[in-house]
């Protein structure tokens, strides 16, 4: 159970019903997940968190289902069951086959077991790795 409870459409205030409003329109869908009804008990976090995942999300260099799949990547690595539950979802709905989530977790493991064994052996980069992105 939600640490406040949900704030559902009828009660809430209107600042709270125009974030609404924006992600039913956005999204295309005619519901609210339980994770903006949680936070929306404090109207300053639920806009500026969904200002940011509208601007992060959107189509850029990366495209949305490579979004989606470093979101699920950091929701398991992170234990965010919510998360990975709806991000999964979303992938799914992006393209995103059994083998690629098959292959996703692998990497996930993967890539968690070698930062450990890398942060404890407390490895140095290498020279050659520190060539800094250009952007």
């Amino acid at each position: 159970m939600a640490t406040f409870g949900f704030v559902e459409y009828d009660q809430a205030s209107p600042e709270v019903k125009a974030v609404y409003d924006d992600i039913i329109a956005v999204r295309k869908t005619d519901s609210i997940n339980n994770f903006w009804k949680a936070i929306a008990h404090d109207p300053a976090t639920l806009k500026r968190t969904w200002e940011s995942i509208k601007q992060i999300m959107a189509p850029g260099a990366l495209d949305p289902l490579t979004k989606e799949l470093i979101y699920i990547a950091v929701s398991v690595t992170n234990g965010c069951e919510y998360c990975t539950a709806s991000h999964t979802a979303s992938a799914r709905n992006k393209g995103m086959t059994g083998a690629m989530f098959s292959e996703l977790l692998a990497v996930i493991g993967m890539a968690n077991e070698t930062n450990r064994l890398s942060t404890g052996y407390q490895v140095e980069v290498d020279q050659q790795f520190k060539t800094p992105v250009q952007p």
